[in-house]
């Protein structure tokens, strides 16, 4: 964590505000109603439903847990709906900041289901074909439904659904035995993985496809996970990491530096899918299901990641 030795009158660093932000979770409130509130809405736009592309509903909680049950359909025919164990929006404690802590990890898996994520799915059940009879992982997974959806409507070979949170790989495991019979003959499993680990038994140079979801935003993290990445594509043969995220500011831009000085090539698409870039304009144009939206904070670019 980078701390920030400016005076009371200076602007809030980025990091200072996104450990309000985790802080708030835990307080259920803010605690200083300033300014800085606008800078944390700056930090983090995650909406109620986000793009909502994938239509959810809770199915049960447990009150006296953090805990709830909730029930995706996919929004194609014939295919099955996901039932997944997440935390309640908001629901963290000091347990979660002291883990994260004494594993370098951010809290964000376990804060919220992430708008880019959503998007992620939508775009894999999309393009099922790239995902048939291949190695697939997803990276910083949160509660895996992405990699969910990979396993259950793509037949690729194997999944595996990772994240650097222990918490977080608990509710990956418990979601994909919830959901196995979902899977076909694809092999699906959870790993926890910390981007700065530079040999991954069995695994390095393995995988056709990563995935990943609204991973590029902690600038602090971008190094190891394009250092990751490239560890993690197959080679020899063709291979490519496709990734969501967007623009916020200039830290997609410093990521995709990153990725060139590993020797990667890297494409950008704005408009991928007729839908969401419908919806994406609706939020701009005024939609007051996503309040506060902006396009360089809120609309995932699609980023292809080769050799």
């Amino acid at each position: 964590m980078e701390t920030n030795s400016n005076s009371a009158s200076s602007k809030p660093s980025a990091s200072s505000l996104r450990w309000r932000i985790l802080s708030r979770a835990v307080l259920h409130r803010a605690k200083n109603p300033d300014e800085s509130q606008l800078g944390m809405k700056l930090i983090s736009r995650k909406a109620a439903k986000g793009f909502n592309l994938i239509p959810c509903q809770l199915l049960n909680h447990d009150h006296e847990s953090r805990d709830a049950q909730f029930c995706y359909t996919l929004p194609t025919q014939g295919c099955p709906k996901l039932v997944l164990t997440q935390r309640l929006n908001n629901n963290a404690n000091l347990t979660d900041f002291e883990i994260c802590n004494r594993h370098n990890i951010d809290n964000t898996g376990t804060v919220c289901q992430w708008p880019s994520e959503d998007v992620l799915a939508y775009y894999c059940l999309s393009h099922a074909d790239m995902f048939r009879s291949k190695r697939v992982i997803e990276l910083g997974s949160g509660y895996g439904l992405a990699g969910l959806t990979i396993a259950a409507t793509t037949e690729a070979l194997e999944v595996v659904i990772s994240d650097g949170n222990p918490q977080v790989v608990d509710y990956i495991l418990h979601n994909i035995n919830t959901n196995s019979g979902a899977f076909g003959e694809t092999r699906v499993k959870p790993m926890k993985l910390h981007w700065n680990e530079k040999e991954v038994s069995n695994l390095s140079h393995t995988f056709d496809v990563i995935v990943a979801s609204d991973c590029t935003f902690f600038k602090e993290f971008h190094k190891d996970l394009a250092q990751v990445t490239e560890l993690l594509l197959k080679k020899p043969g063709p291979s490519e990491a496709i990734f969501f995220s967007p623009k916020r500011g200039n830290s997609l831009d410093k990521f995709l530096e990153e990725i060139k000085d590993n020797g990667l090539l890297f494409s950008i698409t704005e408009i991928y899918d007729t839908e969401i870039w419908n919806r994406h304009q609706q939020f701009m144009n005024g939609d007051e299901s996503w309040p506060g939206y902006e396009k360089d904070h809120c609309y995932p670019l699609l980023v292809r990641i080769t050799r």
